[in-house]
C-alpha cells in the first residue's frame, strides 16, 4: 500500500459554497488520512492570488503532499483510490467500477445548468425555487443515475455502489443542492439523499459551513 509519507495539506474554498471541494474533503476523510485543511474565502478581491500560492489550475481544491500538488476533484480522488486501495474507493467489480467511473466522470464533466442555477449553499433555503426546464432536465438525469445505480449495485449498503466510494463524493454536493431549492424526490433517491446526509464527514462539513463568517452573495 502506497501512503502519503508526510503532512498531506487540502486547500479548499468555503465550506458553504465550494462544492469541488467537498468532494476531495469526503475522498479524504473516506481512507482515513489525517490532514490539514486551508480554507481561502472565494470571491474576495485576494482569492485568485491565494489560491495561486498553492494551485497551478488557480481553482480548489488543491491536495499538497510530499512536494506534489494534484489539483482538480476528481484527480485527487484518483490519486487516493490508488494510494489507499483498502479504503475501496472504487467498486472491486469490473462492471460496477465501470458504471461507477462513467457517472463519476459525467458529474465531473456535466451537468452545467444545474451549476449554474442551483449553486451550493448551505447558509440558505430556496424551497420553492423553480427549475427552469434546463435544470429540470438535469435533476431527472440525476434521480435516473441514483436509482439506477442503487438498483443494480447497491445491495452491499445505503449508496450508489453499496459501500461509500468516488461516486458518492462526486454527488455529495448535489445531494446538498436537493435539499437547499426543496427538490422533492422519490423514495429511492430520498433514502440516497438521506444516507449521504447522515455520514458524519458530511455532517462535520455541513457544521464548518454554518460556523462561518463568510458570505457570498448569489450573482
Amino acid at each position: 500500500m502506497i501512503r502519503f509519507m508526510s503532512t498531506v495539506t487540502l486547500i479548499i474554498g468555503n465550506k458553504a459554497y465550494s462544492s469541488w471541494s467537498l468532494r476531495a474533503w469526503l475522498g479524504l476523510k473516506a481512507v482515513g488520512a489525517p490532514f490539514d485543511e486551508v480554507v481561502i474565502p472565494l470571491s474576495r478581491p485576494d482569492t485568485a492570488a491565494a489560491i495561486a500560492r498553492y494551485s497551478p489550475s488557480g481553482r480548489v481544491p488543491a491536495l499538497v503532499a510530499d512536494g506534489l500538488t494534484v489539483w482538480d476533484s476528481l484527480a485527487i480522488l484518483e490519486s487516493l483510490a490508488e494510494r489507499f486501495p483498502a479504503a475501496g474507493l472504487w467498486p472491486q467489480d469490473p462492471d460496477a467500477r465501470a458504471v461507477a467511473r462513467s457517472v463519476a466522470a459525467e458529474m465531473h464533466a456535466g451537468f452545467a445548468p444545474l451549476r449554474r442555477e442551483m449553486r451550493m449553499d448551505l447558509k440558505q433555503r430556496f424551497p420553492s425555487c423553480e427549475p427552469s426546464p434546463a435544470v429540470a432536465a438535469d435533476i431527472a438525469r440525476i434521480a435516473g443515475i441514483w436509482r439506477d445505480c442503487r438498483a443494480r449495485f447497491g445491495a452491499g449498503g445505503p449508496f450508489l455502489f453499496g459501500a461509500f466510494g468516488i461516486a458518492d463524493c462526486m454527488y455529495a454536493p448535489v445531494v446538498t443542492r436537493f435539499e437547499t431549492y426543496g427538490v422533492p424526490l422519490d423514495p429511492a433517491c430520498r433514502a440516497y439523499a438521506d444516507a449521504v446526509l447522515a455520514l458524519p464527514a458530511m455532517r462535520d462539513w455541513t457544521a464548518d459551513a454554518l460556523a462561518e463568517a463568510w458570505v457570498v452573495e448569489a450573482g
